[in-house]
């Protein structure tokens, strides 16, 4: 079976279109593509509930810190903690280039089975979650994304700030003992490789260690290949620390609900029964008290071909989906295949462009306090010359952002070189 890399890239492409009837004969292609690939893959999500206890404001920061002493003179001269730096539970360097396994407390004697499309399927009751196996291998993965990543720092003399933050999937962290030979042993592996090939000039994301720390909370979605926004947070507040710009607590955002959530692992890939009886909840984040404006260029696509682009358009960055939607993931911009701009009121001078899959999609909307400008990319769809792009609109700092599964995956590399040069 082929990698989870190519898996996120055929389940986020049908989520783009929203609320896809993947049954209506009108989504066939849709339909018959991905049903086409997961012969060859395998696929991803998790949970588990909980409330966390409010952080404090990052401090104003020009420029990232480059390291945790640079961290301490600023608490020392604002008497402001930085959020999540220095929290017993919560310690975790801002910029840690060795990352180290994660040891499964959460259920590692629950019993799990393997459907015949290969989705796994663990515990029962409220804690049944399913996702699919990475894969094995992958202690020499992600180099070459590593180096697509240093060639955007290089191309702009260190005029931009460049980061790379990738994303594990839930079966890092949910998988029983029993199972770990079928979900694999391969991401932190290609996450430290990652790491290891990047300069020292571009700055290393640990949302990993950050997650680890919360898998006890609904950080992943147990229905859909997703993580959770809860898992977007904490790895937001991650980024804000090594980016050292502000970053707000959850009290600073009003907690909306999509309840009775079925995701993709249930409405398309197992027809459980047992995840059926327990459905989730949906929960996002609404910032308050910040002023923001969404504009669109949304691509025209036939298939997963990008065949023409709308003129800018403005419209929600959050949109709403009723209780029992399948579709409650694509609450933030409505899908992938799009540019997004989000100008705030947050008059730094810092503007971020996010380079992402659809996991990312979920991280954009915590950053609303930290920039004045959030520009959203997906690594699959982008027709423009991304260097005039970031000349043009003034970008300061740059974020990669995928899943770990799509920094292993070649197409995804290649399309990020050929963005420097379209």
């Amino acid at each position: 079976m082929k990698k989870l890399a190519i898996l996120l890239a055929l389940f986020s492409t049908t989520l783009a279109s929203a609320q896809v009837d993947l049954n209506d004969p009108a989504n066939a292609e849709f339909r018959d593509e991905i049903q086409d690939a997961f012969n060859k893959v395998e696929n991803q999500p998790q949970n588990m509930p909980q409330r966390l206890q409010p952080e404090q404001m990052l401090p104003e920061q020009s420029q990232p810190f480059q390291n945790q002493a640079q961290q301490a003179s600023m608490m020392q001269q604002t008497g402001t903690p930085i959020s999540g730096a220095y929290n017993e539970e919560d310690d975790c360097p801002a910029e840690n280039r060795v990352v180290e396994p994660y040891v499964n407390r959460f259920n590692p004697s629950d019993r799990a089975r393997k459907t015949a499309r290969g989705i796994i399927i663990v515990g029962s009751g409220s804690r049944v979650r399913a996702f699919g196996g990475w894969g094995s291998g992958g202690s020499s993965k992600g180099a070459n994304y590593a180096e697509v990543a240093n060639k955007y720092y290089r191309t702009f003399d260190g005029r931009v700030n460049v980061y790379v933050m990738p994303i594990p999937s839930n079966g890092e962290f949910y998988t029983p003992d029993m199972a770990k030979s079928w979900t694999g042993n391969g991401q932190l592996s290609a996450l430290n490789n990652i790491y290891a090939h990047l300069e020292p000039e571009v700055h290393a994301v640990d949302a990993y260690t950050a997650l680890s720390k919360h898998v006890n909370e609904p950080i992943y979605s147990r229905t859909d290949h997703h993580w959770m926004p809860l898992g977007a947070f904490y790895a937001a507040r991650q980024f804000a620390k090594v980016a050292g710009v502000p970053f707000r607590n959850l009290d600073s955002y009003d907690e909306k609900v999509v309840r009775r959530f079925l995701g993709t692992m249930y409405s398309y890939y197992t027809h459980d029964p047992e995840l059926k009886n327990n459905p989730e909840d949906f929960v996002y984040y609404v910032p308050r008290d910040v002023d923001y404006k969404t504009t669109y260029i949304n691509y025209r696509m036939k298939g997963q071909t990008v065949i023409g682009a709308n003129e800018p358009k403005e419209g929600p960055f959050f949109h709403s989906y009723k209780d029992g939607s399948s579709g409650a993931y694509c609450t933030f911009m409505g899908g992938d295949a799009k540019i997004t701009k989000v100008e705030t009121s947050t008059n730094n001078g810092r503007r971020l462009l996010i380079l992402k899959d659809s996991f990312g999609n979920a991280l954009p909307g915590y950053f609303f306090y930290s920039f004045e400008q959030i520009h959203v990319v997906d690594s699959r769809y982008f027709k423009k010359n991304i260097v005039s792009y970031i000349n043009d609109n003034k970008i300061t700092d740059v974020l990669f952002c995928n899943c770990i599964g799509f920094m292993c995956d070649q197409k995804i590399t290649n399309n990020l070189n050929r963005y420097l040069t379209q």
